[in-house]
């Protein structure tokens, strides 16, 4: 339905649209904070999507957009200064921009864009506006770039913004695969794809409704800092040694009278969460939900305790939910500072229990928290109506 409303938007302002492109928004099962850390991830593409009608028009450099998402239309230049556009056109033209830095020749477009993903709740907006975007203008404009180079602009296009992210949430977007999900080696980029199978439980995914944007706040870009000042520390040991992956727990603990204490921490939350990914990894496909559950658990105290990451209301939610034993595990998703929380729900119990919880969270916070089924989806791909 909102493919096509944004297909007949599109007519109205324009002209019938050229392409149509679905990109899906990512839930991570476990693994944050280890992507720019070259360690491994397990996202999964969801059912939740950014839809854009584009065609060219018949300027060189024109950008022409309207949103009904948001109720704006903005005009800009290929010239233009990112730093002065709206939260969502900004995304769109440092996208274009790293196509043309990167030797890609485009010219002007006309686009509607609209979807049903939740912005700032850790859902990773931002990476299927970017991998959308830049899938479309590969196909209209019928530029010789993979999937994997997608993937890259889109990280280049945060990073122009002010993000300094990895890659897993580009990689999820492109690369999903429906009912999986995928264990992402941020080293090498080798990816294995596992089957998402949770029997008689189901992923909801609970939006406390404090927004982040993550760009505009140097917390998340600040960890990356802290990182990256112990594997400087760890270089002067070891020249051989380029990220957080190449460094033991031994190594760690060895440094420890080098590094500030924060950084300390920060460093061991990755170690740990990197084999928490594995450990989740084997688990899933064992069928193990129980241990996946307590991993998610794990995974959730670091980010609270060491990577400092969390808020009150996310750990409130987090707190709430585990107190239930149909909850098999919840952690917070995403960067961090707000955003959602991931739970493994069993089914039958589901509406039951998340009504109590939400409920609670009220109560305490004065916020209504927003609910999510997701399931795993494929990647981002040109559509039809």
């Amino acid at each position: 339905m909102l493919l096509q409303q944004i297909a007949q938007r599109y007519t109205q302002l324009f002209q019938p649209p050229t392409v149509l492109v679905q990109a899906p928004g990512r839930i991570n099962i476990i693994g944050e904070h280890t992507d720019y850390n070259d360690g491994w991830v397990m996202p999964a593409a969801i059912d939740k999507h950014i839809y854009f009608a584009l065609g060219k028009n018949d300027s060189p450099t024109r950008f022409e957009f309207y949103s009904p998402q948001f109720d704006q239309r903005i005009d800009f230049d290929l010239n233009d200064a990112v730093e002065n556009m709206s939260s969502w056109a900004k995304y769109l033209l440092a996208a274009a921009q790293e196509l043309q830095a990167r030797g890609h020749h485009i010219e002007g477009v006309s686009g509607v864009l609209s979807g049903d993903i939740p912005v700032g709740a850790g859902l990773s907006s931002s990476a299927a506006l970017c991998c959308g975007f830049l899938y479309g203008l590969k196909e209209l404009f019928d530029l010789a770039i993979s999937r994997k180079e997608i993937a890259h602009i889109g990280q280049a296009t945060e990073h122009r913004i002010g993000l300094n992210c990895g890659l897993m949430d580009q990689y999820a977007s492109l690369f999903g695969v429906k009912d999986s999900a995928i264990l992402l080696d941020c080293k090498n980029l080798e990816t294995q794809t596992i089957p998402l199978q949770l029997g008689e439980y189901e992923l909801y995914i609970i939006n406390s409704n404090v927004k982040h944007e993550l760009a505009a706040d140097s917390g998340y870009n600040e960890r990356r800092a802290s990182c990256e000042r112990v594997v400087a520390a760890a270089q002067a040991l070891d020249t051989n040694i380029q990220s957080l992956r190449d460094v033991s727990m031994d190594m760690l603990e060895g440094l420890a009278d080098d590094i500030v204490m924060r950084d300390y921490k920060r460093a061991r939350y990755v170690l740990h969460e990197n084999e928490r990914v594995l450990s989740a990894s084997k688990a899933l496909q064992e069928g193990d939900l129980e241990t996946l559950g307590k991993l998610l658990l794990a995974s959730h105290k670091g980010m609270r305790e060491e990577y400092q990451i969390t808020v009150p209301e996310i750990d409130l939610l987090v707190d709430l939910a585990r107190s239930n034993p149909e909850i098999l595990g919840c952690r917070m998703m995403g960067g961090g500072f707000g955003g959602c929380t991931i739970n493994i729900i069993e089914k039958a119990r589901a509406t039951r229990t998340l009504g109590k919880i939400t409920a609670a969270y009220q109560l305490e916070t004065g916020l209504k928290a927003e609910v999510y089924k997701v399931q795993a989806g494929d990647g981002v791909r040109v559509v039809s109506l």
